[in-house]
Protein backbone atom coordinates (compact mmCIF):
# COMPACT_ATOMS: atom_id res chain seq x y z
CA UNK A 1 0.00 0.00 0.00
CA UNK A 2 0.89 3.68 -0.68
CA UNK A 3 0.22 6.82 -1.19
CA UNK A 4 -2.14 9.33 0.98
CA UNK A 5 -3.93 7.97 4.03
CA UNK A 6 -7.92 8.05 4.19
CA UNK A 7 -8.67 9.00 7.64
CA UNK A 8 -12.59 8.21 9.08
CA UNK A 9 -13.22 11.08 11.09
CA UNK A 10 -15.69 10.51 13.86
CA UNK A 11 -17.72 13.53 14.47
CA UNK A 12 -19.94 12.85 17.14
CA UNK A 13 -23.98 13.05 17.59
CA UNK A 14 -24.17 16.68 16.40
CA UNK A 15 -22.89 19.45 19.03
CA UNK A 16 -19.51 20.56 17.46
CA UNK A 17 -18.37 20.76 21.41
CA UNK A 18 -18.61 16.90 21.33
CA UNK A 19 -15.87 16.80 18.61
CA UNK A 20 -12.85 15.15 20.19
CA UNK A 21 -9.30 16.84 20.10
CA UNK A 22 -7.77 13.64 18.18
CA UNK A 23 -10.31 14.44 15.57
CA UNK A 24 -10.01 18.29 15.20
CA UNK A 25 -6.51 17.10 14.53
CA UNK A 26 -7.19 14.75 11.74
CA UNK A 27 -9.23 17.90 10.17
CA UNK A 28 -6.62 20.99 10.34
CA UNK A 29 -3.93 18.48 8.43
CA UNK A 30 -5.71 17.06 5.93
CA UNK A 31 -5.56 18.61 2.88
CA UNK A 32 -8.72 17.09 1.03
CA UNK A 33 -11.52 16.65 3.02
CA UNK A 34 -14.74 14.49 2.00
CA UNK A 35 -17.97 14.17 3.45
CA UNK A 36 -21.57 12.48 2.54
CA UNK A 37 -24.55 14.66 1.20
CA UNK A 38 -27.67 14.32 -0.09
CA UNK A 39 -27.76 16.09 -3.46
CA UNK A 40 -28.71 20.03 -2.72
CA UNK A 41 -27.33 19.71 1.06
CA UNK A 42 -24.11 20.06 2.78
CA UNK A 43 -25.25 17.40 5.25
CA UNK A 44 -24.87 17.47 9.17
CA UNK A 45 -21.16 15.85 9.08
CA UNK A 46 -19.97 19.00 6.95
CA UNK A 47 -21.88 21.42 9.32
CA UNK A 48 -20.56 20.00 12.47
CA UNK A 49 -16.66 20.00 11.17
CA UNK A 50 -17.68 23.94 10.15
CA UNK A 51 -15.50 25.88 13.09
CA UNK A 52 -12.45 23.07 13.10
CA UNK A 53 -11.42 23.14 8.93
CA UNK A 54 -9.04 25.26 8.14
CA UNK A 55 -8.91 28.01 5.41
CA UNK A 56 -8.08 26.56 1.45
CA UNK A 57 -8.52 22.85 2.53
CA UNK A 58 -9.96 20.91 -0.75
CA UNK A 59 -14.07 19.59 -0.40
CA UNK A 60 -15.08 16.71 -1.90
CA UNK A 61 -18.70 16.20 -1.41
CA UNK A 62 -20.38 13.05 -2.11
CA UNK A 63 -23.57 13.05 -3.23
CA UNK A 64 -26.07 10.19 -2.62
CA UNK A 65 -28.09 9.36 -6.11
CA UNK A 66 -31.22 8.22 -3.27
CA UNK A 67 -32.31 8.31 0.10
CA UNK A 68 -35.74 7.73 0.87
CA UNK A 69 -37.19 7.42 -2.30
CA UNK A 70 -37.02 3.76 -3.33
CA UNK A 71 -37.38 1.16 -0.01
CA UNK A 72 -33.46 0.09 0.47
CA UNK A 73 -34.71 -3.25 0.17
CA UNK A 74 -35.78 -2.56 -3.23
CA UNK A 75 -33.27 -4.27 -6.35
CA UNK A 76 -32.82 -0.66 -7.62
CA UNK A 77 -31.50 0.87 -4.56
CA UNK A 78 -29.41 -1.64 -3.87
CA UNK A 79 -27.88 -1.06 -7.55
CA UNK A 80 -27.98 2.65 -7.00
CA UNK A 81 -25.69 2.78 -3.80
CA UNK A 82 -23.59 0.17 -4.88
CA UNK A 83 -23.02 2.10 -7.83
CA UNK A 84 -22.42 5.05 -5.47
CA UNK A 85 -20.15 3.55 -3.14
CA UNK A 86 -17.88 2.22 -6.11
CA UNK A 87 -17.78 5.46 -8.23
CA UNK A 88 -16.96 7.54 -4.22
CA UNK A 89 -14.05 4.63 -3.75
CA UNK A 90 -12.21 5.73 -6.64
CA UNK A 91 -12.97 9.46 -6.13
CA UNK A 92 -11.08 9.18 -3.14
CA UNK A 93 -8.81 6.59 -4.31
CA UNK A 94 -7.33 9.47 -7.01
CA UNK A 95 -6.64 11.51 -4.38
CA UNK A 96 -5.11 8.99 -2.30
CA UNK A 97 -2.82 7.67 -5.39
CA UNK A 98 -1.51 11.46 -5.96
CA UNK A 99 -0.48 10.98 -2.45
CA UNK A 100 -2.90 13.39 -0.64
CA UNK A 101 -4.37 12.61 2.64
CA UNK A 102 -8.33 12.44 2.84
CA UNK A 103 -10.26 13.10 5.64
CA UNK A 104 -14.06 11.60 5.54
CA UNK A 105 -16.39 13.14 7.78
CA UNK A 106 -18.74 10.42 9.58
CA UNK A 107 -21.38 11.38 11.98
CA UNK A 108 -21.06 8.98 14.78
CA UNK A 109 -18.13 6.78 15.22
CA UNK A 110 -17.17 5.57 11.91
CA UNK A 111 -17.49 2.14 12.67
CA UNK A 112 -21.13 1.96 13.55
CA UNK A 113 -24.18 2.08 10.87
CA UNK A 114 -21.75 4.81 8.73
CA UNK A 115 -21.64 5.08 5.28
CA UNK A 116 -18.05 5.54 5.48
CA UNK A 117 -17.63 1.79 6.20
CA UNK A 118 -18.36 1.04 2.45
CA UNK A 119 -15.62 3.18 1.27
CA UNK A 120 -13.46 1.72 3.90
CA UNK A 121 -13.53 -1.73 3.09
CA UNK A 122 -13.48 -1.14 -0.90
CA UNK A 123 -9.77 0.84 0.13
CA UNK A 124 -7.90 -0.33 2.99
CA UNK A 125 -6.71 -3.34 0.88
CA UNK A 126 -5.23 -0.50 -1.47
CA UNK A 127 -3.90 2.54 0.33
CA UNK A 128 -3.46 3.14 4.23
CA UNK A 129 -6.24 3.73 6.02
CA UNK A 130 -6.89 5.25 10.05
CA UNK A 131 -9.86 5.59 11.93
CA UNK A 132 -10.77 8.05 14.65
CA UNK A 133 -13.62 7.03 17.22
CA UNK A 134 -16.34 9.47 17.89
CA UNK A 135 -19.10 9.55 20.03
CA UNK A 136 -21.87 7.90 19.15
CA UNK A 137 -25.52 8.97 18.11
CA UNK A 138 -26.90 6.79 20.68
CA UNK A 139 -24.72 7.82 23.38
CA UNK A 140 -25.73 11.77 22.89
CA UNK A 141 -29.33 10.74 22.60
CA UNK A 142 -29.19 8.91 26.07
CA UNK A 143 -27.49 11.61 27.40
CA UNK A 144 -29.62 14.01 26.08
CA UNK A 145 -32.45 12.07 27.90
CA UNK A 146 -30.94 11.60 31.01
CA UNK A 147 -31.38 7.88 31.34
CA UNK A 148 -28.99 5.59 32.78
CA UNK A 149 -29.29 2.58 30.33
CA UNK A 150 -27.74 -0.49 31.53
CA UNK A 151 -27.36 -1.77 34.85
CA UNK A 152 -25.70 -4.42 36.70
CA UNK A 153 -25.62 -7.70 34.34
CA UNK A 154 -28.21 -5.76 31.88
CA UNK A 155 -27.42 -6.84 27.96
CA UNK A 156 -27.70 -3.65 25.73
CA UNK A 157 -29.66 -4.68 22.66
CA UNK A 158 -29.02 -2.17 19.37
CA UNK A 159 -31.99 -2.71 16.82
CA UNK A 160 -32.60 -0.85 13.42
CA UNK A 161 -36.39 -0.31 13.16
CA UNK A 162 -36.00 -1.11 9.18
CA UNK A 163 -36.41 -5.18 10.86
CA UNK A 164 -39.60 -7.14 10.01
CA UNK A 165 -42.16 -6.69 12.49
CA UNK A 166 -41.99 -10.42 13.76
CA UNK A 167 -38.15 -10.31 14.08
CA UNK A 168 -38.09 -6.59 15.44
CA UNK A 169 -40.63 -7.54 18.35
CA UNK A 170 -38.84 -10.85 19.72
CA UNK A 171 -35.66 -8.82 19.57
CA UNK A 172 -37.10 -6.32 21.76
CA UNK A 173 -38.87 -8.70 23.95
CA UNK A 174 -36.12 -10.83 24.62
CA UNK A 175 -34.08 -7.30 25.63
CA UNK A 176 -32.93 -5.77 29.27
CA UNK A 177 -32.49 -2.40 27.59
CA UNK A 178 -32.39 -1.23 23.98
CA UNK A 179 -31.83 1.23 21.74
CA UNK A 180 -33.79 1.30 18.34
CA UNK A 181 -32.16 2.92 15.30
CA UNK A 182 -33.31 4.19 11.60
CA UNK A 183 -36.37 5.17 12.56
CA UNK A 184 -38.05 7.75 9.94
CA UNK A 185 -41.13 6.24 8.30
CA UNK A 186 -40.32 2.48 10.49
CA UNK A 187 -41.69 4.51 13.57
CA UNK A 188 -45.22 2.97 13.40
CA UNK A 189 -44.08 -0.23 13.15
CA UNK A 190 -41.78 0.17 16.08
CA UNK A 191 -44.32 1.64 18.38
CA UNK A 192 -46.05 -1.28 17.51
CA UNK A 193 -43.33 -3.73 18.23
CA UNK A 194 -42.73 -2.14 21.36
CA UNK A 195 -46.45 -2.37 22.54
CA UNK A 196 -46.11 -6.51 21.52
CA UNK A 197 -42.86 -6.66 23.75
CA UNK A 198 -44.26 -5.15 26.57
CA UNK A 199 -42.07 -2.18 26.51
CA UNK A 200 -44.41 0.87 25.47
CA UNK A 201 -44.91 2.44 28.73
CA UNK A 202 -40.99 2.74 29.40
CA UNK A 203 -39.38 3.85 26.05
CA UNK A 204 -38.14 7.59 25.31
CA UNK A 205 -37.85 9.08 22.20
CA UNK A 206 -35.02 11.62 21.57
CA UNK A 207 -34.84 13.03 18.14
CA UNK A 208 -31.79 15.24 16.86
CA UNK A 209 -30.31 14.75 20.48
CA UNK A 210 -27.28 17.34 21.00
CA UNK A 211 -28.24 19.31 18.35
CA UNK A 212 -29.90 22.50 18.49
CA UNK A 213 -33.61 21.64 17.98
CA UNK A 214 -33.33 18.40 20.39
CA UNK A 215 -36.57 17.03 21.35
CA UNK A 216 -36.76 14.05 24.16
CA UNK A 217 -40.07 12.70 25.12
CA UNK A 218 -42.09 9.43 26.46
CA UNK A 219 -42.71 7.75 23.01
CA UNK A 220 -46.43 7.24 24.62
CA UNK A 221 -46.48 11.10 24.43
CA UNK A 222 -45.61 11.01 20.45
CA UNK A 223 -48.86 10.91 18.66
CA UNK A 224 -47.36 11.87 15.37
CA UNK A 225 -45.63 9.17 12.84
CA UNK A 226 -43.29 11.52 12.16
CA UNK A 227 -39.99 10.82 12.63
CA UNK A 228 -36.25 12.52 11.13
CA UNK A 229 -33.34 10.61 10.35
CA UNK A 230 -31.38 11.83 13.34
CA UNK A 231 -34.32 9.92 16.14
CA UNK A 232 -33.95 7.43 18.14
CA UNK A 233 -35.92 5.15 20.57
CA UNK A 234 -34.86 4.10 24.02
CA UNK A 235 -35.63 1.57 26.39
CA UNK A 236 -33.53 2.27 29.73
CA UNK A 237 -32.55 -1.23 31.47
CA UNK A 238 -34.23 -2.30 35.03
CA UNK A 239 -31.12 -4.69 35.97
CA UNK A 240 -28.93 -5.09 39.40
CA UNK A 241 -27.80 -2.47 41.56
CA UNK A 242 -26.96 -2.13 45.34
Amino acid sequence: MSGGTLTGVGLGPGDPELVTVKAVRALEAAPVVSYFAKRGRRGNARAIADGWLPAGVEELPLHYPVTVEIPFDHPDYVAALSGFYAEAAELLAAHLAAGRDVALLCEGDPLFYGSFMHLYVRLRGRHPCRIVPGVTGMSGCWTAAGEPMTWGDDVLTVVPGTLPPGPLAARLASADAAVVMKLGRNLPKVRAALAEAGLLERAVYVERGTMAAEVVMPLVDKRDDAAPYFSIVLVPGRGRRP
